[in-house]
């Protein structure tokens, strides 16, 4: 393009520059929401692994259960996870942590399809971070029960169980394994929904 001024001069203006200034910020948006869309496919797979390992954890210990005989029969002792307080918290945390999780799933198929919908992605963020408090609570809780039952403690004359009560400890010890990877992939989504936020200040 040729401009003109008062003394006669002439300025050349490059058309390219003039008309490829908007399309590389529609560009820009529009590669934005592509990589926020693909976040949120991410999400959704994390939220149904998640699922998967919650719903794990709390059948596996909520069927744990097992008799043991002493003195040739004479008697029987059962272990159960209701037995425990602590194990009964956990199943009812990770049965809350499965809940909570189908529910989400449709606010990150809303974030999929709209991903400038801010209501949406706050909310799983605030509400996500809560369940990993419970996830993590739980899990370490149970954890630190499973130990003693593997080990003892001779401090306070605690002996281990688990000598007896094999099959029950194997399953608890599933169970708490498997709430550790639903705590890790909840740790994941935090962090992708940190990350998402970053991406939309930018």
């Amino acid at each position: 393009m040729m401009k003109s001024d008062d003394n006669g001069s002439i300025d050349v203006e490059s058309s390219a520059e003039s008309k490829g200034k908007a399309p590389l910020i529609g560009n820009g948006k529009e590669k934005q929401n592509k990589l926020k869309k693909i976040m949120g496919v991410v999400d959704f797979v994390l939220r149904l692994a998640a699922i998967i390992a919650a719903l794990a954890a709390a059948a596996t210990m909520g069927t744990s259960d097992e008799t043991a005989t002493f003195f040739t029969q004479v008697f029987r002792i059962e272990a159960s996870y209701d037995d425990v307080p602590t194990f009964t918290f956990f199943v009812i945390a990770m049965a809350i942590v499965a809940g909570y999780l189908v529910l989400s799933l449709m606010f990150s198929v809303i974030t999929i399809i709209r991903p400038n919908f801010a209501i949406a992605r706050i909310l799983l963020f605030i509400f996500d971070i809560v369940v990993l408090a419970l996830a993590a609570a739980s899990a370490a809780a149970a954890a630190a029960i499973v130990y003693l039952a593997h080990n003892g403690n001779r401090n306070t004359n605690w002996q281990a169980i688990c000598q007896q009560f094999g099959h029950f400890c194997q399953k608890v010890s599933v169970a708490v394994v498997t709430s550790f990877v639903a705590v890790v992939l909840l740790m994941l989504l935090v962090l992708l929904s940190g990350f998402n936020f970053i991406l939309k200040k930018k």
